[in-house]
């Protein structure tokens, strides 16, 4: 929908760097975004947005962005190319790799912002179907959230079942390891979370944020500091509470779950006053939450990164669900709750869906390292080694689209040298950045406001059920691309290489005699049209459907103002609808606590954080984001500089056992004492792409990190990123 303006055309649309979706009003003049402004009319949003959405804008103009195909040249710099050139030299290539090595020898990284784009996974989803299992797909989850999903296979038996808390009627929401006032919330869409949560204060809760740095949501509201990677020990000890004060609900426990007598046991060591030395935080202290959590009406517990990317992530992410569960939060107003699409047979369909992928993870293992496979993708953390590695499976080519795993995998200097010895590399993508330079070919990619979208992903995470579509705001800048339009030309040019490709050859030829195209946008049409407020395609008068939600609802429109509780029978896919909370690989990762050693040599630990003018690596060109000379800084306890003859602004050098890196450091008192935060997403290095992001430069904290097989989660294939045994002290002038 657009309206005349002396200052432009004003589109309504949405916008989609992160998970709140907030409503914005784009002012497209001759054709050209001229600027962003939040939509005060969207129904959820209602006017905010935060700053990386206003300077958007500044992306799409980049002069620094690939706006035209790119091939590498013998000097090692770029050259444009046509697309039908370069779309046949690589269709050519990549079948003459499968011809010799099969598919295992092809490869794909995509990175975060892939999942804002519908059209983006539905087509690399075909494409993952036409090569079929052999093909290697590595994604940014396994840095991110890849345990949510297993801690969800493991208790609920479908990947795809996602509890979210209850923001908008919890009275006691406990934050561990998250800062949604600057991500704006993760694994939850629910926009202007800040002023949710300071409702929840209004009428007489209370937030809670545990995180070992006093983040910007801390600040706001109640903060308890914690050691790294202490949340798994601190939820044993608030499951252990709970069970020995005898304040669960055992018989409702048993209707919701099987295996409560079990975790009651697998809690038991785990007194508050045995785990004080590993979470540093009071016995008292946790015997209290415990008991508020229970005896709170409504009342839920919510982790994020900060939980996912420790030694035991999807333990962690696992004992968040159970104790929401125990407390009696689990599927109640105010608690952790489902959201669900509405389709028909929804249930059935979430059944079948459910066991084919626990099949896949239990069968699929990863060459390097015997990981199982989560949504049909391995560790990001081994694809350097999945490469360097010979023998049959190795990856020879490699595609690339919306990521930059050389600065967000452990030890992106290892990946980056693997990269020069394959034998092809694509990138699909806005910039040269870090990775894309050492591709063969690098092909202009749409931004989110050159395509039409629906977040088709994030309709399950909305505390508020919420429908809202886009067409294009402006058309593509130069000759840039959607990216399923890429991918669905070279799967239509590899022809009929695998049983896959030939099936699909052969349904895209029957249907173009009918003059249909199967597109993303008619699947996922479909998909709204079948679910909840759906016009089932005609029979239902005044129904949704992608085009009336263009035409009539340009700002959204709310289904229903709260999710509904009582859904866990269909929620979840094994027999009975129980809760499964026995599971052997739950209670090995609980062995393993037993077993962590302190390293004498790296006394301090490394937390990563987040920066709200910073999404991860792929926004530092925004000039509006790079004002004030910003650059990147390390955060140090006041205490712990001392002792370092250590001073604001100083220049540290932080070590690992994997890798060391050196960076300006602020001290503060907020943060617990031995720990040090450093921002990821940093370390550009003068590669042809991104000017200013290049002058900011910075340090790749995931230097420090390790690739080694063994210090990768064995359960979800998720880089250990936090928690980090480091040193640190003062560089050399």
């Amino acid at each position: 929908m657009s309206t005349e303006h002396k200052a432009g055309v004003q589109k309504t649309t949405f916008c989609r760097i992160c998970e709140p979706l907030c409503g914005m009003i784009a002012t497209v003049e001759d054709g050209r975004l001229t600027a962003l402004r939040p939509d005060k009319d969207h129904p959820l949003s209602a006017g905010f947005a935060c700053q990386k959405g206003v300077a958007f804008s500044e992306i799409v103009n980049d002069p620094d962005r690939v706006t035209t195909p790119l091939r590498r040249t013998s000097s090692g710099g770029f050259e444009p190319v046509g697309w039908d050139e370069a779309m046949s030299d690589i269709a050519a290539r990549l079948a003459d790799i499968h011809r010799r090595h099969g598919s295992g020898a092809i490869g794909w990284y995509y990175g975060n912002p892939g999942a804002f784009s519908y059209s983006h996974t539905l087509s690399l989803s075909t494409f993952m179907l036409g090569f079929g299992p052999k093909l290697h797909v590595f994604t940014a989850g396994s840095q991110d959230v890849n345990n949510r999903f297993v801690a969800s296979q493991l208790l609920y038996g479908s990947p795809l079942a996602l509890p979210v808390p209850d923001v908008l009627r919890a009275d006691l929401l406990v934050v561990i390891g998250a800062n949604p006032v600057v991500s704006h919330g993760s694994v939850l869409t629910v926009p202007r979370i800040k002023d949710r949560m300071h409702d929840i204060v209004k009428r007489g809760g209370r937030v809670l944020v545990v995180d070992p740095r006093k983040t910007e949501t801390a600040a706001q509201f109640e903060w308890l500091g914690i050691v790294p990677d202490g949340d798994a020990y601190l939820l044993l000890s608030l499951l252990q509470v709970m069970f020995g004060e005898n304040l669960v609900d055992r018989a409702r426990l048993a209707r919701q779950a099987d295996g409560g007598v079990w975790l009651e046991q697998l809690a038991r060591p785990f007194s508050p006053d045995v785990t004080a030395p590993r979470t540093g935080i009071d016995p008292d202290t946790v015997r209290s939450l415990a008991r508020d959590l229970v005896r709170t009406r409504r009342a839920a517990v919510y982790g994020r990164v900060g939980t996912s990317i420790g030694e035991n992530g999807t333990l962690t992410t696992y004992l968040l669900d159970a104790v929401n569960l125990v407390a009696g939060n689990l599927d109640v107003a105010g608690g952790s709750m489902f959201g669900r699409l509405g389709l028909p047979g929804e249930r059935w369909l979430g059944k079948a869906g459910g066991a084919l992928l626990r099949t896949i993870y239990s069968r699929r293992r990863s060459r390097i390292g015997d990981f199982p496979s989560v949504l049909g993708s391995e560790p990001a953390g081994v694809m350097a080694k999945e490469i360097a590695t010979a023998g049959r499976g190795q990856v020879r080519a490699l595609l690339v689209s919306a990521g930059n795993p050389v600065l967000s995998v452990p030890n992106g200097n290892e990946l980056e040298a693997a990269l020069e010895s394959l034998d092809l590399m694509v990138g699909i993508d806005l910039y040269v950045n870090e990775t894309l330079a050492h591709c063969d070919y690098v092909l202009p990619a749409t931004t989110m406001y050159e395509r039409d979208d629906f977040p088709l992903p994030f309709q399950t995470l909305q505390p508020t059920p919420f429908r809202q579509a886009t067409e294009r705001v402006i058309a593509p800048m130069g000759q840039a691309r959607a990216e399923w339009e890429i991918i669905d030309d070279l799967t239509s040019r590899l022809g009929w290489r695998t049983p896959g490709l030939a099936m699909m050859a052969v349904m895209r030829k029957a249907l173009s005699l009918f003059g249909v195209r199967v597109t993303p946008r008619l699947l996922v049409d479909a998909i709204i049209r079948l679910g909840e407020g759906g016009d089932w395609f005609g029979l239902r008068r005044g129904g949704l459907s992608f085009a009336r939600l263009t035409a009539v609802h340009p700002h959204g429109t709310v289904l229903a103002p709260h999710l509904r509780e009582g859904v866990l029978g269909d929620i979840v896919v094994y027999r009975g609808g129980r809760v499964r909370l026995r599971h052997d690989d739950i209670a090995a990762e609980v062995a393993k606590l037993a077993r962590r050693e302190a390293h004498e040599a790296y006394p301090m630990r490394l937390i990563g954080m987040r920066e709200s003018r910073s999404e991860n690596s792929w926004m530092h060109n925004a000039p509006l984001l790079m004002r004030g000379e910003r650059a990147q800084h390390a955060r140090i306890h006041v205490d712990d500089a001392a002792a370092a003859n250590i001073v604001d602004g100083d220049v540290v050098r932080i070590a690992s056992q994997h890798g060391e890196i050196e960076v300006p450091v602020i001290v503060t008192k907020d943060i617990v004492t031995g720990v040090v935060a450093i921002p990821h997403g940093w370390g550009h290095k003068g590669t042809a792409g991104w000017r200013l992001a290049n002058r900011a430069g910075g340090a790749n904290v995931n230097k420090l990190m390790s690739s080694n097989p063994d210090d990768i989660e064995s359960l979800a294939g998720m880089a250990r990123l936090t928690g980090v045994p480091i040193r640190v002290e003062r560089a050399a002038p």
